[in-house]
């Protein structure tokens, strides 16, 4: 049971941060001079960083901004990435070999330096950031869905779907989709620890928000340059991305032991 309630309670934590963050009394911009390179302590819980900005108050906004980006890129890739691999699984033929080479194509360039570039060339924000990611982050999905439904087409129910009449588009989103929902939410559970890991290296790059708005990944390259005489500015943010992405892998392997029918889940 501890292997789901932890998680889900880090998980729980930062959706709810995210969600409330902007209604809490914070104030990730108010910069105190007297209180610069402040060390954690009693009213400094987590310390102040080298414009005297609360770093407490800074990981709750970053929280927003890595919540909605995972958020985002998964939910477009997924659902990008799902019609693509299952419409070309579905009809076959040229649309499916086309399918195939555009992802080849994709899988041809790291992932991350494609996201790189089309941030780049977009500019910074968060949504040319959902949009950089999720450019390549629907590869993964098309792949998925598409094997599944080439394994599931041929069912009977399918088959007397399309005896009956029913249009391809309906067969698809109401027969063989909702099949492949299982896998699916597996691979979208790891999609959210990848996208919170892309949005802090972009932002770290620059690619990302802009100050003075906060990231972890832009708390990171702040605090990188202080690290000898104040790590707790990278060590805050830090910690942060790793507790969530522990946590979201941690419960991708629960749910994808739940949802695997060949184990024998009294025994877990």
């Amino acid at each position: 049971m501890l292997r789901f309630w932890i998680p889900a309670g880090v998980l729980g934590v930062w959706a709810t941060l995210a969600v409330i963050g902007s209604w809490l009394p914070i104030d990730p911009y108010r910069i105190d001079l007297p209180a610069v390179m402040a060390q954690p302590g009693v009213g400094h819980w987590l310390g102040n960083d080298d414009l005297g900005r609360p770093v407490l108050d800074r990981l709750v906004a970053g929280a927003r901004v890595s919540f909605v980006v995972a958020i985002g890129v998964v939910a477009v890739s997924a659902v990008v990435g799902s019609l693509l691999g299952g419409a070309a699984a579905y009809t076959g033929g040229w649309a499916d070999r086309l399918l195939m080479l555009l992802v080849d194509v994709f899988l041809a360039f790291p992932g991350i330096l494609l996201a790189i570039a089309l941030a780049g060339v977009m500019g910074p924000g968060v949504d040319n950031l959902i949009f950089a990611l999720s450019a390549v982050g629907w590869v993964g999905y098309a792949r998925l869905v598409r094997a599944q439904v080439l394994s599931l087409r041929e069912r009977d129910h399918v088959t007397a779907a399309v005896a009956l009449g029913v249009g391809r588009l309906r067969v698809l989103v109401r027969h063989l989709l909702p099949l492949a929902l299982a896998p699916l939410m597996v691979e979208a559970t790891f999609g959210i620890a990848g996208a919170v890991v892309a949005e802090a290296g972009l932002s770290f790059l620059g690619l990302g928000v802009q100050p003075p708005d906060a990231s972890w990944g832009s708390m990171i390259r702040d605090g990188s340059r202080y690290l000898l005489v104040a790590p707790h500015l990278v060590m805050a943010p830090g910690m942060a991305i790793l507790l969530v992405v522990l946590a979201v892998n941690l419960l991708g392997d629960r749910l994808r032991d739940c949802l695997d029918v060949r184990l024998d889940h009294s025994k877990q």
